[in-house]
Formats: structure tokens, sequence, C-alpha cells
């Protein structure tokens, strides 16, 4: 306990970084997974296209995969994407890996939110046909909000995995906690177990704080349906 107290500074910046990818990549993710499960259950066969193909390409390509292309790629063709704007201050690296990671997850949030549509009563969206609504506004203003609140359980456990995702980051040169574990870890390998057990509990914490916020929103939202 007293080794960790010593690099209780460490500790605390290496999971700062890993909440921040979490925070960014998350928002991205829900954001591009909307318009992806969107564009899954359109009309138009060549947008159901696009958005099939961007699932399975995402889906059925490693994690640490795509963080490199966005790491080493995008430089070499010249897209810089440092973010400076008041607290979010970004390297590179640290904007890549965001992007890496929200790109990756958007196709397992389109997945769960068009599993949630598609338990959605084929009726509720006739009906507001009926009355003259577009597909937009039937999707948006119908069928999305019932989707959401089924889909609860299931959208925990994508940003369980992306909280854990994070660690990857670390092979693209972003100082996250896993990769400060590692430095640790080569200082001081006579502390190992208790550099393990400290990180552990640290990723824990996140994990339980993402479940215990989902359990509130699932009960509070069971009322609404």
């Amino acid at each position: 306990m007293g080794f960790l107290l010593d690099n209780l500074d460490v500790i605390v910046e290496g999971f700062a970084v890993t909440l921040q990818l979490l925070a960014t990549a998350g928002i991205i993710a829900a954001v591009a997974g909307t318009l992806l499960a969107c564009v899954r259950v359109s009309p138009v066969p060549p947008l159901r296209g696009v958005g099939t193909a961007y699932v399975n390409v995402f889906r059925n390509t490693p994690l640490l995969l795509v963080l490199l292309i966005m790491a080493f790629g995008l430089p070499e063709v010249g897209v810089s994407l440092q973010i400076d704007v008041g607290p979010l201050q970004y390297s590179n690296f640290e904007t890549y890996a965001s992007l890496g990671l929200g790109l990756y997850t958007a196709a397992f949030v389109c997945e769960a939110l068009r599993s949630g549509i598609n338990s959605v009563s084929s009726g509720q969206a006739e009906a507001a046909r009926a009355v003259g609504m577009s597909f937009g506004q039937t999707l948006r203003l119908v069928v999305l909000p019932q989707a959401a609140r089924s889909v609860v359980a299931p959208m925990a456990s994508i940003y369980i995995a992306l909280a854990k995702n994070t660690s990857v980051a670390l092979g693209a040169g972003v100082a996250e906690a896993t990769y400060e574990m590692r430095k640790l870890l080569n200082d001081n390998a006579t502390e190992r177990l208790v550099i393990f057990i400290g990180f552990a509990l640290g990723y824990i914490a996140i994990v339980a704080v993402i479940s215990l916020v989902a359990n509130v929103l699932e009960r509070r939202l069971v009322v609404l349906r």
C-alpha cells in the first residue's frame, strides 16, 4: 500500500488520461452509432448498404489495428487532429486514439440500438406515418426514444468494454493507466503484485460507476415504457 501511495500521482495521471479517452470516445461512439443505426434501418437500400459495410468492417477488424492505422496512418497523409481548447488538451496520439476507439465502438452501439429499434412495435411506426410523419420524424420522435430505453443494459456492457479497451491505446503511445502500469513494472519488478492490484482496482472502480449509472437509468426508464 505504501508503494501505491508513493506513486499515487503517476496512477492518478494515468487514470485521468483513461477517463479522458473513455469520455471522448464514448461521445463519438454514441453520436456515430446512433447515426449508423438510423442508416441501417433506412428505407434507402444504398444507405443500408453503407451502414452494413461499416459495421462489418469495424466489428471484424482488431481494435489495435484500428488504433495503429489512426495513430500512424493519418499522420502519413497529413492529417493532424491535436485538440487544445480550454481544459481539453489532447496530443495527436490521444486524439487519434479517442477517434479510433469511438469509431470502433460505434459499430457495437449501432447494433445495440438497431436491436432496440426492431423491438418497437411496427404498429407505432405505421400510426406515425398515418398522421403524416416522415421517416425521419417517426424515427426521431417515436421509435428511437423507445429503442434507447430498451437497450440500457446492452449499452452499459458496450461502455464497460470501451473502458477496458482504452488500455489498447498504449500501443499508439498514449500514456493512459496501462501505459503507466507498465512503466512502474519496468522500474519496480519486485512490487508487481501490488502494482497489478492497484491498477485493477482502478479499472474495477470505473466499471462499477458505469454499472451503477446503468442500473439507475434502467430502473427509472422502466416506469416510462
